[in-house]
């Protein structure tokens, strides 16, 4: 395992809107030819974001979708539990959200919030959020058993920025429902955050599924990068290459539309 200091990641490149625009929607192609090759095949993905509040999570999430086909792709958002999910296992509420054959699954925060949130506000005792590494662990090398793919992607970005976001939000009257009173509770805990973030990628990143951490200051990098790391997870060894029409079909169209079609 690999673990990542967040420091690392507190500065990232400025990308032009013009080379921000071009590689978009190059990466946005790509995922459409990924998605179909899914469809095709009966394959099934899931992409996983955490990430500091205000760090672009929903953006990202925008863009990664806006080109895919809705009826096999599913976003999740993940709140606190309701109160039936509250009365089961932490796990119980992700399996009823799995993809099935030909989907891909985005989680806007996920399975982690056991060591994360759950963690940081004592919300269960220490012996709980300390065993359920193990436990995420087994639960994506399930996942990943049975055929998912598992991209994890985290958007970090530095006490300053996610600053003048909290305050952009306020300002704009538009984006006031994007904040409340947790986002200031949350940055008042960025230590514990720090630390809880850091033990995360260090006993939850196995070489078939580790954390991929983003630097987020940038959205539009932040974006692009995301992105590249998304497609690249996904489409690793998937032919992506056309499949042949059904010669049943072909002739069909061919004596319907009175033309020669291959």
């Amino acid at each position: 395992m690999s673990p990542h200091r967040l420091a690392a990641f507190d500065t990232c490149p400025d990308l032009p809107r013009a080379d921000y625009e071009s590689r978009l929607e190059a990466l946005q192609h790509r995922l459409e030819l990924i998605q179909a090759a899914y469809i095709a095949h009966g394959l099934k993905a899931i992409v996983a974001i955490e990430g500091w509040d205000a760090a672009g999570k929903g953006g990202l999430v925008t863009r990664m979708t806006a080109t895919l086909d809705p009826r096999y792709c599913r976003v999740w958002p993940i709140a606190a539990p309701s109160r039936e999910e509250a009365a089961r296992h932490y796990l119980w509420r992700f399996w009823q959200r799995l993809p099935g054959n030909r989907e891909i699954a985005v989680f806007d925060r996920t399975w982690y919030g056991r060591v994360l949130v759950e963690r940081v506000d004592g919300l269960v005792p220490p012996q709980r959020w300390r065993q359920a590494y193990a436990e995420i662990n087994a639960f994506e090398a399930q996942l990943q058993d049975d055929g998912v793919r598992l991209a994890k992607i985290f958007l970090h970005i530095t006490q300053d920025e996610q600053d003048k976001r909290l305050e952009e939000r306020l300002r704009t009257p538009w984006k006031r429902w994007k904040t409340g009173l947790a986002d200031y509770h949350n940055r008042a805990r960025r230590a514990a955050y720090v630390e809880a973030y850091e033990d995360m990628f260090r006993r939850c990143s196995p070489a078939s599924s580790p954390w991929h951490v983003v630097a987020a200051n940038d959205k539009k990098w932040a974006r692009v990068r995301s992105l590249e790391l998304i497609c690249d997870t996904l489409g690793e060894g998937v032919d992506l290459n056309w499949p042949e029409p059904d010669p049943a079909l072909l002739a069909i169209a061919e004596a319907a539309l009175g033309k020669k079609l291959s």
